[in-house]
């Protein structure tokens, strides 16, 4: 038996025609299944209410390998990695996360295997099997993700604010996990970890403490039963939650200014205050409200300040959860080298800016327009994969009631003025905490993080001193963004021909245009997809990158404006390609236009901005000389990339040639770069065929037309398409060359294998080899070898020819030793292929 709740008291889209049903077991495990008859997929997230934070003292990271261990093998299922390769043979694969105060459990699968799959799956909470060879195997793939971690900044740096709170709450702990904590030091303590992951597991995966999201083509009646048939059997110890009482900061951590050495050269400023987590609001969404504020970058906000004063590239401001009470709210800001030197004065306008949000009171009319933006967003969703699906609704039963499990904080509906002036009053100068991360603190720290050593220094500040700062940080403009007029109000759909695939509308000496509107998801959303060809933005090094800068000049040019577009559901990239551009504008139809003619505006317009031009050349240098601090398996992709594609050239010629550009060269460029152009152009959505054709003549008109044209049609000559260097068939080519961060012990192996030029009956058949091939490579060369964290089989397709790739990073292997293993392999599965009899072949596939 099961307590229900029928599909009617979950609120859902008004475009949602799933059917949903809420279920408690009689082991008290809750459910929310969903039936989805247009599906040809079956998904499924068991969320487990326990996470690192419950990790034994002394054994950092046993949740984290419990995570790893579980799909390994159950009592009914022995065979080890059975579950994933029963997954990735019918069309699925599987995945798991461990949070702070969970741990999720997911898999997808074709629709038609949903009852064997579910029972596999349910298994491991049944009764999991963990051997003491697979227990010894996966500590070296846990450590192997810590050594891949190991030097980047986001980890290293969020580890230093773990770091620096209170040894007794969670917050502090280090939940990855290592071969020190898993395996040298228990064992020097004389501890079985097999004994304490099973232990772990016994006290802490109890059906009280699981929600389940089963996502299947079935009735909900039918996936009722098999959920009560397979979970019925997990075992109710009626653990309690862990309790955590009080915030992880106490005033020894608040009031600090954390100076700390990053990997990458650059400037980074994290404000952080502690607040209530937001959760015990979420229909007066208050950290919303204010990040909403906080974190704008239209004119007048601190970010477009910031911006002016030549001080940042970017500004987010967002909440991060601690705990089931405790947030923190974040400001993140990265800062140009000038920004850097005036890190006072920014913290000073941060702090300006709070003071005019006092001042101006909580507006209703801010808040009405945050709740309708969401509103709209919630009724008319992308409908997203189901395995993406289940997992965010699994991760977020225990925060909301049940009604509310599909719209979590989607829909504000309470304007509470004083609940968000509760938030904004924690964001004082009495209650913060700053980190300033840079290389120039290079010499003058003091301490070491211990886990991912990360250098750094604290010094304490006052009250006194942040008003200080505020004094004299300078007399910018700031005040509240104005009304958004992108919000969408005609969210009608339009009446189209049911047209099938993409149908040539137009052809032109300057363009083409395909079309299809939308006879499927029914949403008032269109896409608008424009290929720029233009034979002068890549014929060089030179070209290539004043190409590049050109783009990242327009887009900031934009920003102030089109943030409200964001902001509105309505989005635009531009994107730099081997021959021209790519420009995408996609969202609500409603006001696509507006946004994608002053996007055209801007590149036909184009002026140089010398200030500008310095901060873009700048961030585009860093990017660069960073460029060395990237994982290996990026090097390696980098190195394939040079050797094969026609219009390719190394970094280091890029840089130096980045030194010298001035604003006059792109002055000089850009008129030549968009002498000679043509566009491919790719409408779809609710939108009609008239107003595709109307877009399309009105590109022509604002770049070819007119009485002095930007563009000329280009040549037939200019529109070859780039090319890759052919591998001769027999001959095997190994580039090695030594990696370009000293410090970075992983390395890496790219193994390339070029196959063939389009051919639909061979691309067939290489999809199917490298469908087949892919869990037999991960179970081989990870799971058993255990070469390296990251152990992937893909199938390449560049400029029309397609390969196979393996790429493995190891820091226990050299790429030598690993590749005789990926030949070894290669050799076995060949062997396994010729044995395979007609229905092992068919059950395979």
């Amino acid at each position: 038996m099961a307590e229900t709740m029928v599909d009617h008291c979950i609120i859902k889209a008004r475009n949602d025609k799933r059917e949903y049903r809420r279920v408690v077991l009689e082991n008290s495990l809750e459910a929310l299944l969903v039936s989805d008859p247009d599906t040809d997929k079956c998904a499924v997230s068991m969320d487990v209410g326990v996470g690192h934070y419950s990790d034994p003292p002394g054994i950092e990271g046993l949740a984290h390998f419990l995570e790893h261990m579980l799909f390994y093998a159950s009592e009914k299922y022995p065979e080890e990695d059975s579950f994933d390769k029963y997954t990735s043979q019918h069309g699925g694969g599987t995945n798991a996360l461990t949070g702070s105060d969970h741990t999720n459990y997911h898999f997808v699968a074709n629709a038609d295997c949903f009852e064997e799959a579910l029972d596999r799956f349910s298994q491991f909470f049944v009764k999991p099997l963990m051997s003491s060879d697979a227990v010894k195997r996966e500590i070296k793939a846990v450590d192997s993700e810590f050594q891949k971690n190991f030097l980047s900044d986001s980890w290293r740096i969020g580890q230093l604010q773990n770091h620096l709170s209170m040894e007794a709450h969670p917050y502090h702990k280090f939940g990855t996990g290592n071969r020190q904590t898993l395996e040298v030091q228990p064992k020097a303590r004389g501890i079985d970890i097999r004994q304490e992951l099973i232990k772990f597991y016994e006290e802490n995966y109890s059906a009280n403490l699981m929600r389940l999201v089963v996502y299947s083509k079935g009735s909900l009646d039918k996936i009722q039963d098999l959920v009560v048939q397979k979970f019925s059997a997990i075992s109710n110890n009626k653990q309690s939650c862990l309790h955590i009482s009080g915030h992880p900061c106490s005033w020894e951590h608040l009031q600090v200014l954390v100076k700390a050495i990053p990997i990458c050269d650059d400037h980074t400023l994290q404000v952080q205050w502690p607040v209530p987590h937001s959760i015990h609001h979420y229909k007066e969404v208050p950290c919303s409200y204010l990040t909403h504020l906080i974190g704008h970058e239209g004119e007048g906000s601190l970010f477009h300040a910031l911006k002016r004063l030549g001080w940042a590239t970017s500004l987010s401001a967002y909440e991060s959860v601690v705990d089931s009470n405790n947030s923190f709210f974040n400001v993140v800001i990265e800062m140009t080298d000038a920004g850097h030197e005036h890190m006072q004065d920014i913290v000073g306008l941060l702090f300006k800016y709070i003071d005019i949000l006092h001042q101006s009171g909580v507006c209703n009319w801010i808040y009405d327009e945050i709740a309708a933006v969401r509103e709209t967003m919630f009724h008319n969703q992308d409908k997203i994969s189901p395995m993406s699906y289940v997992v965010s609704i699994a991760s977020n039963m225990k925060l909301y009631p049940p009604k509310d499990w599909l719209v979590k904080s989607s829909l504000p509906s309470k304007f509470n003025p004083s609940i968000i002036r509760a938030v904004l009053e924690k964001l004082s100068s009495r209650n913060f905490r700053i980190f300033w991360v840079s290389k120039k603190f290079e010499g003058e720290t003091n301490m070491v993080e211990p886990w991912y050593a990360t250098a750094y220094c604290v010094d304490k500040l006052t009250d006194s001193t942040i008003q200080e700062w505020v004094q004299h940080a300078p007399s910018e403009h700031l005040r509240l963004p104005v009304a958004n007029q992108f919000i969408a109000t005609d969210l009608s759909l339009k009446k189209t021909d049911k047209v099938m695939c993409p149908l040539l509308l137009r052809k032109t000496s300057f363009s083409t245009l395909w079309y299809k509107p939308d006879t499927v998801f029914s949403v008032p959303k269109a896409t608008v997809h424009l290929k720029f060809i233009c034979p002068y933005a890549c014929n060089s090094p030179h070209a290539e990158l004043l190409a590049r800068i050109f783009k990242s000049l327009v887009c900031d040019y934009l920003n102030e404006y089109a943030y409200y577009a964001e902001l509105a559901g309505l989005y635009y990239g531009i994107c730099q390609t081997d021959d021209g551009y790519e420009l995408e504008v996609s969202g609500y139809n409603h006001k696509l236009r507006v946004l994608l003619d002053t996007i055209l505006k801007a590149m036909a317009d184009f002026t140089v901005k010398p200030e500008r031009f310095s901060v873009i050349k700048e961030k585009l240098t860093k990017s660069y000389q960073n460029f060395k601090f990237d994982e290996p398996r990026y090097h390696a992709s980098y190195y394939r990339s040079l050797i094969l594609n026609d219009h390719s050239w190394p970094w280091e010629e890029d840089l130096e040639i980045l030194e010298t550009l001035q604003p006059e060269d792109l002055s000089r460029f850009a008129p030549t770069m968009l002498s000679r152009a043509f566009l491919e152009c790719y409408i779809a959505g609710n939108i009609e065929s008239d107003e595709a054709e109307s877009i399309v003549h009105h590109v022509e008109d604002v770049f070819f037309n007119g009485s002095h044209p930007i563009c000329k049609p280009a040549l037939q000559s200019q529109l070859m398409t780039s090319r890759l260097v052919t591998l001769d068939e027999g001959v095997s080519y190994v580039y090695s060359t030594e990696g370009l961060n000293p410090k970075d012990e992983n390395s890496a192996l790219l193994h390339y294998i070029q196959i063939h030029q389009d051919d639909i009956t061979l691309n067939m058949q290489l999809q199917l080899l490298a469908f087949i091939a892919r869990h037999e490579a991960f179970h081989q060369l990870r799971t058993v070898e255990q070469l390296g964290y990251v152990c992937l089989l893909t199938h390449r397709y560049d400029l029309g020819v397609h390969g196979l790739q393996f790429t493995v990073q190891s820091a226990v292997k050299c790429p030598k030793y690993i590749d005789t293993r990926v030949q070894s392999f290669l050799e076995s599965f060949e062997s396994k292929l010729l044995k395979m009899s007609e229905v092992d072949f068919k059950v395979t596939i």
